[in-house]
């Protein structure tokens, strides 16, 4: 029997800046659970776990010692985060669903010791939340949907049906992490009709390169982009590259945009001018540019003449240079681009919603992948319990 619950949504994504705890209760109904923000927690990575994350993201070269300790500290970190959540926001807690944070995700198969396969890695030792929250946790999300097929991401566009869906009007929710993914909902759509894929990066060039050249963490309100000048040739040159015109399902990750392709991005902005706020406003204009791109070409020819809402989610969200450049390029195409703020939901707090809801559909044994986003066979129960 589907119950009532409360259940906190732990999320750290490939910005790899911290942990968001989303308290939700969610609700069975008739039709589709209904779900209640609560209350919403985040913390900030401390420096040395930060420093320690982003070295393991892709690296050529790690120990066993250092994953198996990285494991263990991302687990203390994700109990102490949930435990500060329930203490400042008192609730009888009753799950937990954990997505970890992503070291390596290869969406594809990939030829390994005589064998093609997919693969992906999400740290956080689960037993230690479950041990300090005493209730079970759900982690490890992903690979269920690769083992039927599927990318393994994207995971949001089920939460994305069941709070967005409207009869008459289509919505784009756009998310904008260290990665850019969007949930296309036609209107009067069923869950099989959703597409939903990953655009490109989000923040995470523009963080990146903001930490190399002015030392901070991110561009706070895009005031660094506003002094800049963009480069539009680095940006078409870019835009060559085959994951932007290959089509959808598809996933990224900073296998694709993280290190080795920030600093190519860098020499190619210093080519052509010297002043390091040229670089952040070319490289949230790239950003912007991926996310209207692949609407145009893979969204809008199935829109049918329906009003459109771009709802955008997420830090980028935050960045009024780069919501301003969206705008120029979304609304010609007929959209209506409003922050998830203004449909109800903190922008912050989506993703840790979705597995909080990701969850609680492990819980009772229901499917939580879309096949029509993550390329699977069939729809599948995700995630493994663990109950401390």
């Amino acid at each position: 029997m589907k119950k009532s619950m409360i259940v906190a949504g732990v999320m750290s994504g490939t910005s790899a800046d911290g942990i968001d705890v989303a308290l939700v209760r969610i609700s069975p109904t008739s039709g589709q659970p209904t779900l209640k923000l609560l209350a919403h927690h985040a913390v900030s990575y401390p420096k040395a776990l930060r420093t320690s994350v982003l070295a393991a993201m892709n690296a050529p070269h790690i120990s066993a010692a250092e994953l198996a300790r990285l494991n263990w500290r991302l687990g203390i970190a994700y109990a102490e985060a949930v435990d500060a959540a329930i203490k400042k926001y008192p609730v009888k807690l009753d799950l937990v669903g954990c997505h970890g944070q992503t070291i390596y995700h290869q969406g594809r198969p990939v030829p390994y010791a005589g064998r093609s396969f997919p693969c992906t890695w999400q740290l956080g030792e689960p037993a230690l939340i479950a041990a300090k929250a005493g209730v079970p946790i759900v982690s490890n999300f992903r690979p269920a949907d690769m083992a039927a097929g599927g990318q393994g991401a994207p995971l949001v566009p089920l939460l994305d049906f069941v709070l967005f869906a409207h009869p008459k009007r289509a919505r784009v929710l756009q998310n904008i992490g260290g990665i850019g993914n969007l949930t296309f909902i036609p209107a009067a759509a069923k869950p099989d009709q959703l597409l939903a894929f990953d655009t490109g990066p989000g923040n995470m060039v523009i963080d990146a390169l903001v930490e190399q050249l002015f030392h901070k963490r991110f561009d706070r309100n895009g005031s660094i982009a506003k002094r800049g000048r963009v480069l539009p040739s680095v940006i078409d040159q870019l835009l060559r590259d085959r994951y932007f015109t290959a089509p959808p399902p598809k996933s990224a990750g900073r296998e694709q945009f993280g290190s080795e392709f920030t600093a190519r991005f860098l020499k190619m902005c210093k080519a052509q001018s010297r002043k390091p706020e040229d670089a952040i406003a070319t490289a949230t204009a790239f950003t912007a540019e991926t996310i209207a791109a692949s609407y145009q070409r893979f969204v809008q020819p199935r829109v049918n003449n329906t009003a459109v809402d771009y709802i955008l989610s997420g830090g980028g969200a935050n960045n009024s240079a780069l919501v301003e450049m969206l705008r120029e390029r979304l609304q010609p195409l007929g959209c209506k681009v409003l922050r998830i703020d203004e449909a109800g939901l903190p922008s912050q707090t989506k993703e840790a919603v979705a597995f909080a809801f990701l969850a609680w559909q492990t819980w009772h044994r229901l499917p939580g992948n879309v096949p029509s986003a993550t390329g699977a066979d069939r729809a599948v129960v995700l995630g493994e319990i663990c109950y401390g």
